[in-house]
């Protein structure tokens, strides 16, 4: 079954899509979209990677984080310190639900959302297994390449999109692979060995933070976001295995 839900940050609503397996409770696990994206992502990948959640028996609950999607906020708003909160109080959802098994809890993030999501690993105990999609490693880089196109005034016009200069400040400062460091439960990494977006040593740089509990899969040929049937396939089969080993056979 799947159902459109809401839940609040800071009396903001939250939009996103749960994914019911056919037995609860059950383990479940949070989707944090990337940079600019949303609850569903490029080709529907998160769709399709949350309905493989669900048939494997786990809940899935993919959102849009404030500014983005069908979210309430503004993209000016956006730093990867509040997409944290947005993923927090994701959790904080799930845990409230009778389908979920509070003590059962995952995380996946894509490119920046693999960044919030290795953030929020650190720092929160509930995160009991950890997968990221081509997850970028150094916002500061990112900070630094953007940084050049902001004129005086408090945002810029990014392809569209109004970026703050509040991102600029809170990615300078964040380290998000010390984060990592300090979360103990097992993870997965998996990474397109062709990314032209996050390249693949940031794939590496994570594997080396998150110590020996990590496992780390390029996909030959793969782009940023796995842009076709088998390179999709790969990374969600991985993944699903991943979160069924971890959540469910214990």
């Amino acid at each position: 079954m799947e159902a459109q839900v809401l839940f609040h940050v800071e009396g903001e609503a939250l939009f996103g899509v749960l994914h019911l397996p056919q037995r609860s409770p059950a383990p479940a696990v949070a989707l944090c979209h990337g940079f600019t994206g949303h609850k569903a992502e490029a080709h529907r990948l998160f769709v399709h990677a949350a309905r493989a959640f669900a048939q494997a028996g786990l809940v899935a609950l993919r959102f849009d984080f404030r500014g983005s999607g069908d979210s309430a906020g503004e993209f000016r708003d956006m730093t990867i310190s509040r997409e944290i909160e947005d993923a927090s109080a994701a959790l904080d959802f799930l845990q409230e639900r009778a389908e979920v098994d509070p003590g059962r809890l995952g995380v996946l993030g894509l490119s920046m959302g693999g960044c919030v999501a290795a953030c929020l690993a650190g720092q929160d105990p509930r995160v009991r297994a950890l997968a990221l999609w081509a997850p970028a490693a150094h916002p500061e880089r990112i900070a630094e390449h953007i940084a050049p196109g902001f004129g005086p005034g408090p945002v810029m016009d990014m392809d569209g999109w109004d970026l703050g200069r509040a991102f600029l400040e809170d990615a300078a400062a964040l380290r998000p692979l010390e984060a990592a460091g300090r979360y103990v439960g097992p993870s997965i990494v998996v990474h397109g060995s062709e990314d032209a977006a996050v390249p693949p040593s940031d794939a590496s740089d994570y594997r080396v933070s998150l110590g020996g509990a990590c496992q780390l899969h390029f996909i030959s040929g793969a782009d940023h976001v796995f842009s076709s049937l088998a390179w999709k396939a790969q990374a969600i089969q991985l993944t699903r295995d991943f979160f069924v080993r971890v959540l469910t056979e214990v």
